[in-house]
């Protein structure tokens, strides 16, 4: 591949997840991409893992619950509709990755650099804007879920030993103390091109923990023991005002949406990939790939769930004890969603973490605070390891912070719905659409153009609902809530 950099070309700053370009021409033994870095070696087999773990979260476990809430038609087919969608924009998300030309274009490294890119400084700055608080958000919800995990395991074995009326209480401030400690260690992976192995591994979690709840709820359809569902989901009654229909289905929406949504991180896996063939062809095959495999198993996850468990299915299918027995597989359930999320939540925080340091070195480039290595050795042995001061104390501090507010607001659905409300519309639709419209210089007023403007729309409408369904939730939560609780 002939190489973009021209001689004498000095390095320039990236913005997020880049560094600062290497100068100089191609290397003749092919250790270097066209912009200077060393040569990627992400395939869409690799891309596909990474988008996995993004995508099949903590959002598989509510989809019973939000099936409950809306009903056979109305939640099979938001379910639908929301993957559809995701799959439609990440595909102009993929053109996105180079510009102005998807295939020849320059790089961009980050979501947001595709957005200034494309729409320009305003636009750049709204985009870092949501999508570092949403990620910072799901780090959130992360720890939230994994914390709930291990407690339903311990409150799983010691209901099987001392029966179902004992009083067995256990505080999930501990071990959302834990998952931080845990995340400071693999925080230190200095980015996501070192993290292909992570990512399997935790796809690999995710795949079994939705299959055992798929398995659990087939089973107890095939034994008889199904509870009742209906076509519109729980049933407006005395223990259910219209009011609270209304709020919970919006909650079930947001539920659906974050479900769906990782588009925050593709320009950043795709940043992975092999030049050859196109990055965006094969970033397009590892959506399709990844969301085909994921909706999938979303829909036996809600369907079968809700079949099996009816109306009264629980806000999460495997720690609300929606499922009892047999015990032991309800906890590798757990163990494998505690360790799927400690593997998503690097995966997520990477771009947060990685825009604040590249920010400090184009600051204080002399500075060896920020920039020095400082290898790790074993007595005579060196490891392939190295501390660099400011990526041990920023994400260390990142991950307390995440941590506290995990205990501040340990409200799973809630938590869930609001990310959903927050992040699928901005990150998934309107600056995918936007970015598609200018590069492709789709003329206002056209039949696409309205087209995609009507959807927009209709995204961004659901979003709001969405959100206020979550706020009014985590509102009426907090009122019984004890902060810090052990």
């Amino acid at each position: 591949m002939v190489s973009l950099v021209e001689e004498g070309f000095e390095g320039e700053f990236c913005e997020g997840v880049g560094s600062t370009l290497a100068s100089g021409k191609l290397s003749d033994n092919g250790e270097l991409d066209d912009d200077g870095k060393p040569r990627r070696t992400g395939t869409v087999w690799t891309a596909s893992a990474h988008i996995i773990t993004a995508i099949i979260g903590s959002g598989v476990l509510s989809l019973a619950w939000a099936m409950a809430q809306m009903g056979w038609i109305a939640g099979i087919a938001t379910l639908l509709i929301f993957s559809f969608i995701t799959l439609y924009t990440s595909g102009f998300l993929a053109d996105s990755y180079r510009s102005p030309d998807p295939v020849t274009g320059k790089r961009n490294y980050t979501y947001m650099e595709a957005v200034k890119a494309n729409l320009g400084g305003n636009m750049y700055k709204l985009c870092g804007l949501v999508q570092y608080t949403y990620m910072g958000g799901l780090a959130v919800g992360y720890t939230i879920t994994s914390a709930i995990c291990i407690v339903a395991l311990l409150k799983s074995n010691c209901f099987y030993k001392r029966g179902h009326g004992a009083p067995c209480k256990y505080s999930s401030n501990p071990y959302m103390i834990g998952m931080g400690v845990v995340e400071i260690v693999l925080s230190q992976i200095p980015n996501l091109h070192e993290m292909s192995w992570l990512s399997f591994l935790a796809s690999l979690m995710s795949f079994g923990y939705a299959s055992i709840g798929i398995g659990l709820a087939l089973a107890k359809i095939i034994s008889g023991k199904r509870e009742r569902s209906t076509l519109t989901g729980v049933e407006i009654g005395v223990d259910l005002s219209q009011a609270d229909k209304i709020w919970t289905m919006l909650r079930a929406i947001g539920d659906m949406a974050f479900a769906c949504s990782y588009a925050g991180v593709l320009i950043e896996i795709q940043d992975t990939l092999k030049s050859s063939p196109p990055e965006n062809k094969v970033m397009k095959k590892a959506n399709t790939i990844a969301i085909l495999t994921s909706t999938a198993f979303y829909v036996m996850c809600g369907c079968l769930g809700y079949a099996a468990l009816g109306n009264r299915a629980p806000g999460n299918l495997l720690t609300d004890f929606g499922f009892s027995e047999p015990f032991w597989l309800i906890d590798i359930a757990n163990i494998f969603v505690v360790l799927h999320l400690i593997g998503a939540y690097q995966v997520l925080s990477q771009p947060v973490l990685n825009v604040v340091e590249t920010w400090a070195i184009a600051r204080w480039p002399k500075s060896k605070f920020v920039t020095n290595e400082y290898p790790i050795s074993i007595g005579k042995q060196k490891l392939n390891i190295s501390v660099n001061l400011l990526r041990l104390t920023w994400r260390s501090a990142y991950v307390v912070i995440v941590t506290v507010i995990a205990m501040v607001l340990p409200f799973f659905n809630d938590i869930l719905a609001l990310l959903g409300a927050i992040g699928y519309w901005p990150m998934a639709v309107y600056f995918p659409v936007e970015m598609h419209i200018a590069q492709k210089k789709i003329q206002r007023q056209t039949v696409k153009w309205f087209c995609l403007q009507l959807m927009n729309l209709i995204c961004l409408i659901v979003s709001i609902a969405a959100a206020c369904g979550a706020i009014q939730g985590l509102d009426h939560s907090l009122q019984t809530h004890k902060l810090f609780k052990f």
